[in-house]
């Protein structure tokens, strides 16, 4: 497995280092311009990474004597290293809850990861890290609510219930209802993660530098300058107010034909502030809760279709893309304007929460993203390592990630068969997987290291994305990628219209056009066809 690499006899020097080394950080951090911050930090450092060191060494510890003398290949090894994997697993998550702010980011970060890290690390963090957080006392609510609006919570609304809904890393949300009577949802900023915002970045830079010291096979630098960039956006909930007001005016501006079918809570703007964010509530199931989806009748595909539009809109059309659609973050309901069909379903509305990180995409990463796609849906390897070699991955890794961006091998990828890229989600398919990762984690961190945090980024949605239609179909389907490649596409000729000028040029996007409508349908017949072949091969 991969991470074996990382727990070998020299993981004890790295985490030695890393204790050597919190000394020096604490004194550097300590030279700040503001003392009561640099105080705090220099107090906070050295806990964080005392835990840090202690749960790495009790991992590695683990790996090492647990698997020491067992055959390499054996099924016994196999059966004991499950268990490390697990127990370890539940360590590093316990490490994430007592530090809290930045490392239950990594966490839920992790939980993404399929094709890196072991399936009892992704199935722990995922399970715990989206909604049960720790949990801020009411008594520090009061003092953010004093702090940013002069008043405490009871007196600014008329009902506030001081247990919260939900809690994620960075903040929590309480139910409260305004003076003219509107139930609204607040949310309220962590009081530690001022202090501790720094402080984290310290502890979680070192630790990074320090195993890339040790291995340079574990290139997660990126990583660390990626939260040195966004963790600010974050924690500015006017950022994310604003994010969401501007992907509803794409969805109307350029998406008009499902703009409708997306939604973000209406802010109140009069008690919202950097800490503070106050919005309509919003009743509806999350996207992943199944049995509550179809309590509301809707189709859990039909909810998979509309997740896999939205986000396609996003990055191929929009180029402004919410970058952290996990499913607390996904919420369902019926469409408000909508009637139940013949059958007696009704069509989802997407609703979209947690708006603080947003990435733009600039006209040539999107066009090039959606040109892979495209090439990647109809299985154009000529295209794929053209437009991946564009995007950074160089001209010895783009079948690589080609394989990450579909979760399938290269075979598989540029397999003709029109199911070539679906998913089943079974345990033999994460077997696979995993393999794969093992095979190629020196590759894997190289490639991530090459990628643009931007694109590093479109990796992650696409992780998140993945998971929740894991969820709602137990694996990917046909739907969802021909609504992708469609998507693409027509993205991929559209920029092309923008960019001929020339009645010989546009002539040629024309006739292109219309060879894609040719292809599409042609495509879409084919879905039709396997839909059909499936539902007999189930009837018999």
């Amino acid at each position: 497995m991969a991470t074996r690499s990382l727990w070998r006899s020299r993981a004890k020097l790295a985490v030695a280092a890393t204790a050597i080394f919190t000394g020096g950080a604490a004194a550097t951090i300590a030279n700040s311009e503001d003392p009561a911050t640099a105080f705090k930090i220099c107090t906070t450092v050295p806990v964080r990474l005392a835990r840090d060191t202690i749960t790495a060494a009790s991992i590695a510890f683990d790996y090492e004597y647990s698997l020491w003398g067992l055959p390499e290949g054996s099924v016994e090894r196999s059966k004991v290293k499950h268990e490390v994997h697990r127990r370890s697993a539940h360590k590093l998550q316990e490490l994430c809850f007592k530090n809290g702010g930045i490392y239950i980011k990594l966490g839920q970060h992790i939980g993404q990861l399929e094709y890196l890290v072991p399936q009892e690390y992704v199935q722990t963090m995922r399970e715990s890290m989206l909604n049960k957080c720790p949990v801020s006392s009411y008594d520090q609510v009061c003092e953010v609510f004093k702090q940013e609006l002069g008043e405490t919570p009871d007196k600014i609304f008329d009902e506030f219930d001081p247990v919260p809904i939900a809690s994620a890393s960075l903040a929590q949300v309480h139910v409260a209802r305004t003076t003219d009577g509107q139930k609204v949802a607040v949310k309220v900023q962590h009081t530690h993660m001022t202090d501790t915002a720094a402080a984290d970045r310290a502890s979680v830079e070192l630790i990074v530098n320090t195993l890339h010291w040790f291995f340079p096979s574990f290139d997660y630098r990126w990583l660390v300058a990626e939260i040195r960039e966004s963790l600010p956006k974050e924690l500015d909930f006017v950022v994310e107010a604003k994010n969401s007001e501007k992907c509803l005016e794409n969805f109307h501006n350029l998406s008009p034909h499902i703009a409708h079918y997306v939604y973000a809570p209406k802010v109140h703007w009069n008690l919202s502030t950097s800490k503070l964010l106050t919005m309509e509530f919003m009743d509806a199931a999350q996207v992943n809760d199944v049995n509550a989806i179809e309590g509301l009748g809707i189709q859990p595909s039909e909810v998979a279709k509309l997740v896999s539009q939205a986000f396609a809109e996003m990055m191929f059309k929009h180029g402004f893309v919410h970058c952290d659609p996990h499913a607390a973050n996904l919420l369902v309901r019926p469409l408000p304007s909508g009637k139940r069909n013949i059958l007696g379903k009704r069509k989802p509305q997407l609703i979209l929460l947690d708006h603080g990180l947003y990435k733009e995409l600039d006209f040539n990463t999107r066009y090039n993203y959606a040109s892979l796609w495209k090439a990647l849906i109809f299985a154009d390897a000529k295209s794929i390592k053209e437009n991946s070699v564009k995007l950074g991955a160089g001209e010895d890794l783009y079948a690589l990630f080609a394989g990450i961006l579909t979760m399938r091998p290269w075979n598989r990828v540029v397999d003709p068969a029109v199911d070539h890229l679906v998913i089943q989600g079974n345990d033999s398919e994460r077997s696979e997987l995993q393999m794969y990762a093992s095979q190629y984690f020196p590759q894997i961190s190289e490639l991530l290291t090459r990628l643009p945090r931007v694109i590093l980024l479109m990796l992650k949605t696409n992780d998140c994305l993945r998971a929740v239609n894991n969820s709602l179909l137990q694996g990917s389907s046909l739907e969802t990628f021909f609504i992708i490649g469609k998507v693409s596409s027509k993205a991929v000729v559209e920029a092309k219209k923008l960019h001929r000028k020339s009645l010989l040029s546009r002539l040629h996007v024309w006739l292109e056009e219309i060879l894609l409508e040719a292809r599409l349908l042609g495509m879409q017949i084919a879905l039709w066809l396997f839909q059909i072949r499936r539902a007999l091969t189930d009837l018999s």
